[in-house]
C-alpha cells in the first residue's frame, strides 16, 4: 500500500471521528462581526452557497453522523482535488 493511500485512510479516520467535536462557536471573522454589530448586514447576501451548510450533511437527521459525513466528504473532495492537481503539474513537468 502506497504512502498516499495510507495518508488518505488516516485523514478519513480523523475526519470521521473528530469532526463531531468541532467547535460550535463562531470563527474569528464571524465573532468580530458579532462583537462590532455588523453580522446581520451580511446575512442573506451569500455570493456562493455552500453544498454542505454549517458542516452538516443535508438529509442526515443524526447530528453526529451528519457532521462526520460532511468531514469525510470534504476530505475526499480535498484529496481528489490535490491529487488531480498534482498529476496535472507532474505531467506538464515531464
Amino acid at each position: 500500500m502506497s504512502n498516499t493511500v495510507k495518508v488518505f485512510i488516516a485523514a478519513l479516520i480523523v475526519a470521521a471521528c473528530l469532526s463531531p467535536f468541532a467547535s460550535s462557536f463562531p470563527d474569528g471573522l464571524e465573532r468580530v462581526a458579532e462583537d462590532k454589530g455588523f453580522l446581520e448586514k451580511g446575512e442573506g447576501k451569500e455570493v456562493i452557497t455552500s453544498p454542505i451548510p454549517d458542516y452538516t450533511f443535508p438529509g442526515v437527521r443524526n447530528g453526529v453522523l451528519a457532521t462526520s459525513t460532511a468531514g469525510v466528504l470534504g476530505t475526499v473532495l480535498t484529496f481528489g482535488a490535490a491529487y488531480g492537481l498534482g498529476k496535472l503539474v507532474r505531467k506538464k513537468e515531464n
